[in-house]
Protein backbone atom coordinates (compact mmCIF):
# COMPACT_ATOMS: atom_id res chain seq x y z
CA UNK A 1 0.00 0.00 0.00
CA UNK A 2 1.68 3.25 -1.25
CA UNK A 3 2.03 6.13 1.28
CA UNK A 4 0.08 9.84 0.64
CA UNK A 5 2.32 11.99 -1.33
CA UNK A 6 1.93 15.52 0.66
CA UNK A 7 0.00 18.18 -1.15
CA UNK A 8 2.17 20.67 -3.20
CA UNK A 9 2.15 23.72 -1.96
CA UNK A 10 0.53 26.19 -4.34
CA UNK A 11 1.42 29.43 -6.55
CA UNK A 12 -0.30 32.51 -7.14
CA UNK A 13 -1.13 31.97 -10.78
CA UNK A 14 -0.50 35.11 -13.14
CA UNK A 15 -3.90 36.74 -14.08
CA UNK A 16 -5.12 38.54 -17.41
CA UNK A 17 -7.57 41.09 -17.17
CA UNK A 18 -8.69 43.62 -19.73
CA UNK A 19 -8.21 47.24 -18.16
CA UNK A 20 -10.98 49.86 -18.09
CA UNK A 21 -11.40 51.18 -21.37
CA UNK A 22 -8.81 48.52 -23.16
CA UNK A 23 -10.20 46.45 -25.69
CA UNK A 24 -7.13 43.80 -24.75
CA UNK A 25 -6.58 41.93 -21.13
CA UNK A 26 -3.36 42.79 -19.19
CA UNK A 27 -1.05 40.46 -17.73
CA UNK A 28 -0.66 40.54 -14.30
CA UNK A 29 2.64 39.01 -12.61
CA UNK A 30 2.23 36.97 -9.22
CA UNK A 31 5.96 38.30 -8.61
CA UNK A 32 5.99 41.47 -6.56
CA UNK A 33 7.69 44.11 -8.67
CA UNK A 34 9.99 46.31 -6.40
CA UNK A 35 11.80 49.52 -7.78
CA UNK A 36 14.81 49.54 -7.64
CA UNK A 37 16.91 52.52 -6.27
CA UNK A 38 20.63 53.41 -5.15
CA UNK A 39 20.84 50.97 -2.61
CA UNK A 40 20.29 48.29 -4.84
CA UNK A 41 22.82 49.29 -7.08
CA UNK A 42 25.63 49.72 -3.52
CA UNK A 43 24.93 45.99 -2.01
CA UNK A 44 25.51 44.69 -5.71
CA UNK A 45 29.00 46.68 -6.59
CA UNK A 46 29.73 45.91 -3.01
CA UNK A 47 29.29 42.00 -3.43
CA UNK A 48 31.47 43.10 -6.54
CA UNK A 49 34.21 44.40 -5.01
CA UNK A 50 34.06 42.07 -2.16
CA UNK A 51 34.12 38.54 -3.75
CA UNK A 52 36.50 38.97 -6.85
CA UNK A 53 40.12 37.79 -6.20
CA UNK A 54 41.50 41.14 -7.19
CA UNK A 55 40.16 43.43 -4.47
CA UNK A 56 42.10 40.90 -2.20
CA UNK A 57 45.30 40.66 -4.26
CA UNK A 58 45.97 44.08 -4.60
CA UNK A 59 44.47 45.68 -1.67
CA UNK A 60 46.90 42.89 0.05
CA UNK A 61 49.70 44.14 -1.73
CA UNK A 62 49.11 47.58 -0.62
CA UNK A 63 48.71 47.10 2.76
CA UNK A 64 51.94 45.02 2.81
CA UNK A 65 53.77 48.25 0.91
CA UNK A 66 52.75 50.99 3.17
CA UNK A 67 53.39 48.90 6.61
CA UNK A 68 56.55 46.97 5.52
CA UNK A 69 58.30 50.12 3.74
CA UNK A 70 56.83 52.43 6.80
CA UNK A 71 58.04 50.19 9.37
CA UNK A 72 61.67 49.25 7.56
CA UNK A 73 61.89 52.99 6.98
CA UNK A 74 61.67 53.80 10.55
CA UNK A 75 63.88 51.29 11.65
CA UNK A 76 66.41 52.08 9.91
CA UNK A 77 66.55 55.35 10.61
CA UNK A 78 66.04 54.63 14.32
CA UNK A 79 69.30 52.17 14.01
CA UNK A 80 71.74 54.93 12.09
CA UNK A 81 70.17 58.59 13.40
CA UNK A 82 71.22 59.82 16.70
CA UNK A 83 68.68 61.82 18.73
CA UNK A 84 70.01 64.92 18.14
CA UNK A 85 69.72 64.56 14.96
CA UNK A 86 65.81 63.49 15.30
CA UNK A 87 65.29 66.03 17.39
CA UNK A 88 62.37 68.92 15.68
CA UNK A 89 61.30 66.05 13.34
CA UNK A 90 58.50 64.79 13.17
CA UNK A 91 58.30 60.47 12.83
CA UNK A 92 55.25 60.96 10.22
CA UNK A 93 57.12 61.47 6.89
CA UNK A 94 58.71 58.28 7.00
CA UNK A 95 55.46 56.75 6.07
CA UNK A 96 55.32 58.70 2.90
CA UNK A 97 57.69 55.78 0.93
CA UNK A 98 55.33 53.20 1.05
CA UNK A 99 52.39 55.11 0.41
CA UNK A 100 53.47 56.62 -3.00
CA UNK A 101 53.99 52.29 -4.19
CA UNK A 102 51.13 51.64 -3.08
CA UNK A 103 49.16 54.23 -4.91
CA UNK A 104 49.90 52.23 -7.52
CA UNK A 105 47.76 48.93 -5.98
CA UNK A 106 45.00 51.55 -5.73
CA UNK A 107 45.41 53.08 -9.16
CA UNK A 108 44.93 49.36 -10.84
CA UNK A 109 42.25 48.42 -8.28
CA UNK A 110 40.05 51.52 -9.60
CA UNK A 111 40.47 51.04 -12.82
CA UNK A 112 39.71 47.20 -12.46
CA UNK A 113 36.28 48.28 -10.42
CA UNK A 114 35.11 49.64 -13.94
CA UNK A 115 37.02 48.80 -16.81
CA UNK A 116 37.31 44.72 -16.11
CA UNK A 117 33.86 44.25 -16.53
CA UNK A 118 33.97 45.92 -20.26
CA UNK A 119 36.33 42.92 -20.75
CA UNK A 120 34.85 39.94 -19.75
CA UNK A 121 31.23 41.62 -21.03
CA UNK A 122 29.62 41.64 -17.49
CA UNK A 123 28.82 45.60 -17.96
CA UNK A 124 26.03 44.04 -20.35
CA UNK A 125 24.87 42.02 -17.21
CA UNK A 126 24.92 44.72 -14.81
CA UNK A 127 23.52 47.60 -17.33
CA UNK A 128 20.21 45.03 -17.91
CA UNK A 129 19.56 44.52 -14.16
CA UNK A 130 20.20 48.46 -13.85
CA UNK A 131 19.69 50.61 -16.95
CA UNK A 132 20.04 53.78 -15.33
CA UNK A 133 23.41 53.96 -15.92
CA UNK A 134 24.65 56.79 -14.00
CA UNK A 135 23.26 54.83 -10.93
CA UNK A 136 25.95 52.23 -11.92
CA UNK A 137 28.57 54.98 -12.14
CA UNK A 138 27.40 56.36 -8.84
CA UNK A 139 27.29 53.19 -6.81
CA UNK A 140 30.56 51.81 -8.23
CA UNK A 141 32.30 55.32 -6.70
CA UNK A 142 30.72 55.21 -3.58
CA UNK A 143 31.73 51.74 -2.65
CA UNK A 144 35.45 51.77 -4.28
CA UNK A 145 36.10 55.19 -2.49
CA UNK A 146 34.75 54.10 0.93
CA UNK A 147 36.91 50.51 0.59
CA UNK A 148 39.80 52.53 -0.24
CA UNK A 149 39.55 55.46 2.41
CA UNK A 150 38.66 53.29 4.67
CA UNK A 151 42.30 50.94 3.79
CA UNK A 152 44.52 53.68 3.44
CA UNK A 153 43.22 55.15 6.17
CA UNK A 154 44.13 51.89 8.67
CA UNK A 155 47.15 51.30 7.11
CA UNK A 156 48.44 54.79 7.57
CA UNK A 157 47.32 55.20 10.98
CA UNK A 158 48.99 51.77 11.60
CA UNK A 159 52.77 53.13 10.16
CA UNK A 160 52.50 56.75 12.35
CA UNK A 161 51.47 54.89 15.82
CA UNK A 162 54.68 52.29 14.85
CA UNK A 163 56.92 55.14 13.83
CA UNK A 164 56.12 57.86 16.39
CA UNK A 165 56.49 54.58 19.19
CA UNK A 166 60.11 53.73 17.68
CA UNK A 167 61.98 57.14 16.81
CA UNK A 168 62.25 58.19 20.07
CA UNK A 169 64.08 61.16 19.56
CA UNK A 170 61.09 63.08 17.26
CA UNK A 171 58.77 65.31 18.39
CA UNK A 172 55.54 64.83 18.81
CA UNK A 173 53.52 65.50 15.83
CA UNK A 174 50.79 68.55 16.33
CA UNK A 175 47.29 67.75 15.76
CA UNK A 176 47.37 69.01 12.19
CA UNK A 177 49.93 66.80 11.52
CA UNK A 178 47.98 63.80 12.50
CA UNK A 179 45.32 64.94 10.47
CA UNK A 180 47.31 65.72 7.41
CA UNK A 181 49.25 62.44 7.76
CA UNK A 182 46.28 60.21 8.28
CA UNK A 183 42.77 61.44 7.02
CA UNK A 184 44.58 63.75 4.31
CA UNK A 185 46.60 61.71 2.38
CA UNK A 186 43.87 58.89 2.89
CA UNK A 187 41.49 61.01 1.19
CA UNK A 188 44.11 61.83 -1.43
CA UNK A 189 44.70 58.44 -2.46
CA UNK A 190 40.88 57.17 -2.54
CA UNK A 191 40.39 60.07 -5.01
CA UNK A 192 43.47 59.18 -6.83
CA UNK A 193 41.89 55.99 -6.87
CA UNK A 194 38.25 57.54 -7.93
CA UNK A 195 39.98 58.98 -10.76
CA UNK A 196 41.34 55.71 -11.89
CA UNK A 197 37.96 54.33 -12.09
CA UNK A 198 36.44 57.05 -14.12
CA UNK A 199 39.15 57.02 -16.65
CA UNK A 200 38.87 53.24 -16.34
CA UNK A 201 35.05 53.63 -17.26
CA UNK A 202 36.10 56.37 -20.11
CA UNK A 203 39.00 54.02 -21.97
CA UNK A 204 37.14 50.28 -21.29
CA UNK A 205 40.10 48.82 -21.79
CA UNK A 206 42.41 47.45 -18.09
CA UNK A 207 45.98 47.69 -19.37
CA UNK A 208 45.40 51.18 -21.36
CA UNK A 209 43.68 52.95 -18.40
CA UNK A 210 46.56 51.51 -15.88
CA UNK A 211 49.19 52.85 -17.89
CA UNK A 212 47.56 56.37 -18.46
CA UNK A 213 47.23 56.18 -14.52
CA UNK A 214 50.95 55.32 -14.13
CA UNK A 215 51.92 57.59 -16.48
CA UNK A 216 50.48 60.56 -14.73
CA UNK A 217 51.49 59.48 -11.64
CA UNK A 218 55.37 59.22 -12.57
CA UNK A 219 55.70 60.52 -15.82
CA UNK A 220 56.07 64.57 -15.01
CA UNK A 221 58.43 64.40 -11.88
CA UNK A 222 60.33 62.36 -14.53
CA UNK A 223 60.21 64.70 -17.22
CA UNK A 224 60.95 67.84 -14.89
CA UNK A 225 64.09 65.90 -13.83
CA UNK A 226 65.04 66.02 -17.73
CA UNK A 227 64.24 69.43 -18.63
CA UNK A 228 68.05 71.72 -18.24
CA UNK A 229 67.20 74.06 -20.55
CA UNK A 230 66.77 77.87 -19.11
CA UNK A 231 63.67 78.50 -21.63
CA UNK A 232 61.63 75.25 -20.28
CA UNK A 233 62.93 76.59 -16.13
CA UNK A 234 58.77 77.48 -15.30
CA UNK A 235 57.58 74.63 -17.26
CA UNK A 236 59.66 72.08 -15.23
CA UNK A 237 58.80 74.31 -11.36
CA UNK A 238 55.44 73.47 -12.73
CA UNK A 239 55.91 69.99 -13.12
CA UNK A 240 57.90 69.65 -9.68
CA UNK A 241 55.35 71.13 -8.32
CA UNK A 242 52.05 69.68 -9.18
CA UNK A 243 53.50 65.67 -9.70
CA UNK A 244 51.32 63.97 -7.63
CA UNK A 245 54.62 62.76 -5.72
CA UNK A 246 55.46 66.23 -4.55
CA UNK A 247 51.70 66.51 -3.37
CA UNK A 248 51.48 63.50 -1.49
CA UNK A 249 55.05 65.21 0.49
CA UNK A 250 52.80 68.22 0.67
CA UNK A 251 51.03 66.16 3.73
CA UNK A 252 53.93 65.35 5.35
CA UNK A 253 55.31 68.81 4.68
CA UNK A 254 58.03 67.74 2.57
CA UNK A 255 57.26 69.76 -0.66
CA UNK A 256 60.34 69.40 -3.47
CA UNK A 257 59.98 73.53 -3.86
CA UNK A 258 59.27 76.61 -1.62
CA UNK A 259 56.22 77.36 -3.96
CA UNK A 260 53.15 75.68 -5.19
CA UNK A 261 50.60 73.39 -3.28
CA UNK A 262 50.92 73.94 0.53
CA UNK A 263 48.73 72.82 3.26
CA UNK A 264 45.29 70.45 2.37
CA UNK A 265 45.63 72.30 -1.66
CA UNK A 266 46.70 68.91 -3.09
CA UNK A 267 43.39 67.56 -1.29
CA UNK A 268 41.51 70.13 -3.15
CA UNK A 269 43.06 69.76 -6.52
CA UNK A 270 42.52 66.26 -7.09
CA UNK A 271 39.09 66.84 -5.94
CA UNK A 272 38.45 69.04 -8.64
CA UNK A 273 40.15 67.20 -11.56
CA UNK A 274 38.07 63.96 -10.23
CA UNK A 275 35.30 65.81 -9.88
CA UNK A 276 35.71 67.19 -13.89
CA UNK A 277 36.78 63.57 -15.53
CA UNK A 278 33.90 62.02 -13.50
CA UNK A 279 31.20 64.11 -14.86
CA UNK A 280 32.82 63.33 -18.43
CA UNK A 281 32.89 59.75 -17.83
CA UNK A 282 28.87 60.36 -16.74
CA UNK A 283 28.15 62.08 -20.33
CA UNK A 284 29.93 59.53 -21.82
CA UNK A 285 28.22 56.20 -20.41
CA UNK A 286 24.76 57.46 -20.91
CA UNK A 287 25.61 58.44 -24.90
CA UNK A 288 27.66 55.59 -26.23
CA UNK A 289 26.66 51.88 -26.45
CA UNK A 290 27.92 49.04 -23.84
Amino acid sequence: MSTPQPPMPQTAAPTWQAAPGQPYPTYTSPIPVVRTHLGHALASEWTKIRSVRSTVWTLGVFVALVVGIGLAVAALIAANASQESLAGESPLPFGFFGLLLGSICIITLGVLTTASEYGTGMIRTTMTACPTRGRVLAAKSIVFFAVAFTVTLVSAVLVALADVAMLDGAREPSTEEWLKGTVGVSLYLALLGLLSLVVGSVIRHSAGAITIMIGLLLAPLVIALFMFAESLQDLQQALFEYSIPNQLGVFYAQSLSQSGPDGWDPLWIMLGVTAAVFAGAWALLERRDV
